[in-house]
């Protein structure tokens, strides 16, 4: 990825200039869509992806293969105790806690048919690894503060890491609107400019 962002950004960039790139391409390039049939679904993720709720943008973690990458990725007694909490969460109206305990690497796990991208309709995405560290070596060869976004059409706008001098709110607010585009606009890489 850092040879594409040096081919395809590098040349429009501006000092003062912030990288964004996409958590989808960056996850890919680092090996981490796993194809269907090379999952191998335990009973928990069995049993798990059927409470997961049905929601109109995407699939997430309500396929078995996909669950069963979450418990590969966090283990099994983080995605368990993360069901209990969104279940109790459930009941007294409150939605997401099953995200924020099970984490970042479940959360940004898209499964499999969801993706745009040809050739991974078949794979499930797991989160990028360690966007933080990707960003910090971005920043430290090209010398621009860089982070690692996942962002959808309804209003979610995550900096999943960043470079030391990265503002994580700015990132977040500024890329809202989704500038890179959703299925298959294809957008791996943003550049973000302050106006004069």
């Amino acid at each position: 990825m850092l040879e594409v962002i040096r081919q395809y950004a590098v040349p429009h960039l501006q000092p003062g200039d912030i990288i964004t790139v996409s958590e989808s391409p960056l996850a890919i390039t680092q090996g981490r869509a796993v194809l269907v049939d090379d999952i191998q679904i335990g009973l928990l993720a069995r049993i798990l992806w059927r409470f997961v709720a049905k929601v109109p943008y995407g699939i997430g973690l309500r396929a078995p293969e996909s669950m069963q990458c979450a418990i590969d990725e966090t283990g099994s007694c983080r995605i368990l105790f993360a069901a209990a909490v969104g279940a109790l969460g459930k009941l007294i109206g409150r939605k997401g806690d099953f995200y924020r305990v099970a984490g970042m690497q479940a959360a940004t796990i898209d499964a499999a048919s969801t993706s745009p991208v040809p050739g991974f309709s078949n794979r499930v995405l797991k989160g990028p690894a360690n966007p933080t560290g990707f960003s910090q070596r971005v920043k430290k060869v090209l010398g621009f503060e860089t982070g690692v976004m996942d962002i959808n059409d309804i209003g979610g706008s995550w900096l999943l890491g960043g470079s030391d001098g990265l503002n994580k709110y700015f990132a977040e607010a500024v890329m809202r609107d989704n500038p890179q585009g959703q299925e298959d606009q294809l957008t791996p890489i943003c550049i973000i400019r302050r106006k004069a």
